[in-house]
């Protein structure tokens, strides 16, 4: 099961409203991670009062899906993943011990698979791949107001 480092919410002079991390390890099942988010934005709302959409919901669960599956899949060891609210978005931060920036394909509709990073860089207002003294962290920005459409946050259990 994921180690939680800070799995509790806090406020910070930073900026940082709420924030969650967990280490993953080897054969760790990527559903841990999506049960982080949910807790995690679950406290976003019900301690913290800021509103999060059944779209804000649905799209930092599955950015996280995709980034650990990545971690998990194509580098050693364990990964960790930060969650933070700042700045009216959830920021999602994976680390891996391989120092190695991952390919990003062009959009090809014609390809079979490995189409988790083009996903991830539509759904976001930002992705970056930074080098670490070890490794490499992912970062991607999912935003938490609704579309300009109109639709109310709604509230999940």
């Amino acid at each position: 099961m994921g180690r939680t480092r800070d799995g509790g919410s806090r406020r910070s002079s930073s900026g940082v409203v709420v924030s969650a991390s967990a280490v993953f390890g080897e054969g760790e099942s990527v559903s841990l991670a999506r049960g982080l988010v949910r807790g995690f934005l679950r406290d976003v709302q019900g301690e913290h009062g800021l509103p999060v959409s059944e779209r804000v919901w649905d799209t930092v669960q599955l950015v996280v899906s995709e980034l650990v599956t990545n971690a998990r899949r194509h580098a050693p060891g364990a990964c960790l993943l930060t969650l933070e609210v700042r700045g009216g978005a959830v920021e999602v931060s994976v680390w891996d011990g391989d120092p190695t920036p991952p390919t990003i394909l062009p959009h090809d509709p014609d390809r079979l698979g490995r189409h988790g990073l083009e996903i991830v860089m539509a759904l976001c207002r930002s992705f970056a791949v930074h080098r670490e003294t070890v490794g490499k962290r992912i970062s991607a920005c999912v935003v938490l107001a609704d579309d300009p459409g109109g639709h109310v946050a709604g509230r999940r259990p």
